[in-house]
């Protein structure tokens, strides 16, 4: 067994905000409390016999430093082990950065990077407007382990007359590919996502399915931290998402389906937080949905957005006509420290699909003078108390100022009610106040108002 060759260390470390301490010979813990086993390997050279021995399936685990580490270039000692047919492949903490070009995942393999162990994109390559440094494409069974490991791209070089403009030259593609969990992982400095999740361009339907990304950190990519296009049973987990700067959205999350054919079904992002980046921490947009495309199962579990340059929570649905069914909740998220709203969305759908958001706290949010906590923007109803619309259930807004808590318009020549319910306790010293425009029409909300220092 490959383990019996090298020293087995029990790694048991935490995710706190960005930071990933690692110190050999001790145990550390991550957010979880598994273990993850990782070998530290002594024969780390090149090693043309074990090479053979993997290709010939007596080995079940290969090294890609049997290939030969190169300093300047290494993509023939990664793209090889991974090629090889192991089962496993350990990339090695060797001192130095593993320099690549453009590297293909296949199926049925876990892929194992050691702590230290950074893979830098080469200068000078990338050259494609699709070049990414790992993609998974068309392939099962995959899994990536990266405790304390980086991917980075040079996302500076992207920009430069020397490239063709891109924003799809992610660090880790994933499309129509199943079974793919991604641990642990610092992606960092693409020319697009830090993990882009989709289907083929053809729109020959093939989402990805049952993926989970965990206790990943996303930061400083061009796009977005993660971009989801289309998937089935999704698993976003503990992930921390900063600095995305470059072309929008520039968010922490995009979720954001690209014709009608996309999905998102059971999709999950839970314990993740956004600071920093050039758009929204969370943001999803099913305006390319239609009343053909698969119900949509969205929800965001205590995620917290902090320090964005757009609202903090924001949604978006802006054709009225197809009319997309199915549920998108917010739970017990936050956003906090913004100078837009803590809560913005778009909303021209009359269909049945709800956008609900429950027990979510907004605090210190639409520092400018022209934003509001909450902004919504929707077409009314013809009748009341009718299925869909956004509900608001048991959240909180606490603000200092003296202005409306919630600003709803709608669009021109929509006549009926805005279908906006449920209850917002606000805390604030001058009032609870919602701005509904010239008709002030009344709503089916409840606002609670509670001295802000009392």
């Amino acid at each position: 067994m490959f383990l019996d060759m090298g020293r087995i260390f029990k790694i048991k470390s935490i995710i706190a905000v960005t930071v990933l301490t690692v110190v050999f010979f001790c145990n550390f813990s991550f957010s979880s409390d598994r273990y993850v086993e990782v070998s530290l390997l002594s024969n780390n050279f090149k090693d043309p016999d074990a090479i053979k021995n993997v290709i010939a399936g007596e080995k079940k685990v290969a090294n890609a430093a049997w290939w030969g580490f190169d300093g300047k270039d290494s993509t023939h000692a990664i793209q090889g082990a991974i090629n090889s047919g192991a089962e496993k492949v350990i990339i090695p903490y060797v001192g130095k950065d593993w320099i690549v070009t453009p590297i293909k995942l296949v199926s049925n393999q876990d892929v194992v990077f050691e702590p230290g162990v950074v893979v830098v994109a080469r200068k000078d390559s990338f050259k494609g407007i699709n070049d990414s440094l790992f993609s998974a494409v068309d392939v099962n069974n995959i899994t990536l382990t990266g405790y304390g490991a980086t991917l980075r791209m040079r996302k500076k070089d992207y920009t430069g007359s020397a490239y063709s403009k891109s924003e799809h030259r992610h660090a880790l593609r994933i499309r129509c590919s199943q079974n793919i969990t991604v641990l642990g992982l610092r992606l960092e400095s693409s020319g697009g996502d830090g993990v882009y999740i989709g289907s083929k361009d053809d729109k020959r339907e093939v989402p990805c399915k049952n993926i989970l990304i965990k206790d990943c950190v996303c930061d400083d990519n061009y796009r977005q931290g993660i971009s989801v296009i289309s998937a089935d049973k999704l698993r976003i987990e503990n992930c921390v998402l900063t600095n995305t700067k470059g072309t929008p959205p520039q968010a922490g999350i995009d979720i954001e389906p690209s014709n009608p054919a996309n999905m998102l079904v059971d999709v999950v992002v839970r314990n993740c937080f956004a600071e920093y980046n050039g758009g929204s921490g969370f943001f999803i947009n099913i305006s390319r949905l239609t009343k053909n495309s698969r119900d949509v199962s969205v929800l965001f579990e205590n995620c917290y957005s902090r320090k964005s340059a757009a609202p903090g929570l924001r949604v978006r649905a802006d054709v009225a006509r197809n009319h997309p069914k199915g549920q998108i909740e917010f739970n017990n998220c936050v956003s906090e420290d913004i100078a837009y709203s803590g809560v913005s969305v778009i909303w021209e759908l009359t269909s049945d699909i709800v956008l609900r958001f429950k027990n979510c706290k907004l605090t210190n949010v639409a520092q400018r003078r022209d934003q509001s906590p909450i902004h919504i923007k929707m077409r009314k109803h013809k009748k009341r108390d009718t299925i869909g619309g956004v509900e608001f259930v048991n959240c909180y807004v606490y603000d200092d100022k003296n202005r409306s808590f919630l600003a709803i318009s709608g669009f021109d020549g929509d006549e009926g009610y805005y279908n906006v319910r449920g209850n917002i306790n606000v805390y604030n010293d001058y009032g609870a106040r919602i701005d509904a425009g010239k008709t002030n029409l009344d709503l089916p909300l409840k606002a609670r108002c509670f001295s802000q220092y009392k």
